[in-house]
């Protein structure tokens, strides 16, 4: 056995597998971990990978779930969806009903499309939010994610450009690098992706410069801001000026707490290639998603998926079709949003009682994260692990960007926690952010070292 941190400074050179133990024990009253050191295997295969596999990071919100499933750790990293709130008999009748109904049918391979159930189902579904589709404009996929992961592998190059919000969503991120793109990151605002930023960009990669814009403009992950109707028509016509795909991500768009509804990208430009997701409004662990793209498009994707997994589960198919059916959905989903806006309340609370003044945060009207931006000198990825050891997690800035920026901030998800430890796990990292700030201040105030000593660290000021 070699000490954990050296097996994690082999790793970074790609040199071996580590197999943590994840072990917990209780002591005294209270959960320790037992996991000081880690099991190592050398990889007699290195050097066999493929160049594509060196550009694939890992997930940093995986990565952190050992330590926030640990009893007493309060979890602000994962955007888990509580489905705790989902009544276990609901569920347990659409199975039944999946079985009575659909039979063997449920259990054997399906079209790689999806049931054609479910896809209208999906149709009535985006008809709500002012998107009209037929059938045959849909493919599920096993969650949103599996839909940006065939986008990739459909559009992407070495070397292609991929524009999108800075920061974004670390799935889009790893998902898209296999394929080893130029990612350009657009600036946001309290409005979401500045358009004057997103003109400039376009004018410098050209027409057709860039294989797609992807974005997420409902209380985008992981800055939780909206992007307006205004801006919304214009990256529509710049789009179309420039001649490029925009792909819209839309996991969290009927959890809204305050505000109306804006009409989706798809709603307004029927060229748009949408991705939804279950996820959100049913269960994650169903694995369910869409894609509604231009026909064109969805054959190309289509012959990515069928290379990727034959088809979808007709099991979890069914299963979503059925809980889909009547109006149990809707008042726990209605339930899901006040849980939500509750605990969104409750962190934004918090954040005013407990966080420096010189640290600012956004507004999220709904979803489930909060972005945090600290003075530039300070680096929230070293911080992280000094929250852990007072038992709250939060998700580094860094890791949703590209490289090099971000490092002043970090993302906090309200979603699963309820308001009282939400409440105790903002207190938590106010307690680390107040002993790193006031030690900047005492090094600065003594003329230890100029206000100006993190430019360069590729931290935002």
């Amino acid at each position: 056995m070699v000490p954990r941190e050296t097996t994690l400074a082999l790793l970074i050179w790609g040199v071996v597998f580590v197999f943590p133990g994840n072990a917990y024990r209780r002591r005294r009253g209270r959960w320790v971990s037992v996991m000081g050191t880690a099991r190592v295997i050398f990889d007699k295969w290195d050097g066999r990978y493929s160049t594509a596999m060196s550009e694939v990071r890992s997930s940093a919100v995986r990565d952190l779930f050992a330590a926030a499933s640990r009893p007493d750790v309060i979890s602000l990293s994962g955007g888990m969806p509580d489905v705790r709130r989902v009544p276990h008999d609901a569920v347990q009748r659409a199975v039944r009903e999946a079985m009575q109904h659909d039979g063997a049918s449920a259990l054997q391979y399906g079209s790689s499309t999806g049931r054609v159930q479910l896809r209208s189902t999906i149709v009535g579904l985006m008809a709500e939010t002012g998107v009209r589709l037929s059938e045959d404009d849909i493919i599920v996929t096993a969650g949103a994610q599996q839909g940006l992961d065939l986008l990739a592998k459909v559009f992407l190059d070495p070397g292609d450009v991929v524009i999108c919000e800075g920061p974004t969503y670390v799935g889009a991120l790893q998902a898209f690098s296999a394929y080893r793109p130029r990612i350009e990151c657009i600036e946001m605002d309290e409005h979401g992706m500045r358009m004057d930023l997103m003109e400039e960009t376009l004018r410098r990669v050209g027409p057709r410069g860039a294989k797609f814009i992807y974005t997420i403009p409902n209380f985008q992950n992981p800055a939780g801001v909206t992007l307006t109707g205004e801006r919304r028509r214009r990256l529509l016509e710049l789009a179309h000026e420039y001649d490029i795909p925009v792909v819209e991500d839309d996991p969290y768009g009927r959890l809204r707490y305050e505000g109306g509804h804006i009409l989706p990208l798809k709603a307004l430009d029927a060229d748009v290639i949408y991705l939804g997701t279950f996820s959100k409004i049913f269960a994650p662990g169903l694995r369910l998603g869409w894609m509604a793209a231009p026909r064109p498009i969805l054959a190309k994707t289509l012959l990515a998926k069928q290379a990727a997994d034959l088809c979808g589960s007709s099991f979890a198919q069914s299963v979503a079709e059925h809980y889909m059916t009547g109006t149990t959905w809707r008042r726990v989903l209605a339930d899901l949003t006040r849980t939500y806006h509750e605990r969104r309340d409750a962190m934004l609370d918090a954040l005013t009682e407990y966080f420096p003044a010189d640290v600012t945060w956004t507004h999220p009207e709904g979803g489930f994260f909060v972005w945090v931006t600290l003075p530039g000198y300070v680096d929230t990825r070293p911080l992280l692990a000094e929250a852990v050891e007072r038992g709250v997690t939060f998700v580094p800035g860094s890791d949703f960007f590209p490289a090099g920026r971000g490092a002043n901030s970090l993302r906090l998800a309200f979603c699963y926690e309820e308001p009282a430890k939400i409440a105790e796990g903002v207190r938590r990292i106010a307690e680390v952010l107040d002993d790193t700030l006031g030690l900047y201040r005492a090094f600065a105030a003594a003329g230890a070292f100029p206000q100006s000593a993190c430019v360069g660290r590729g931290v935002d000021r």
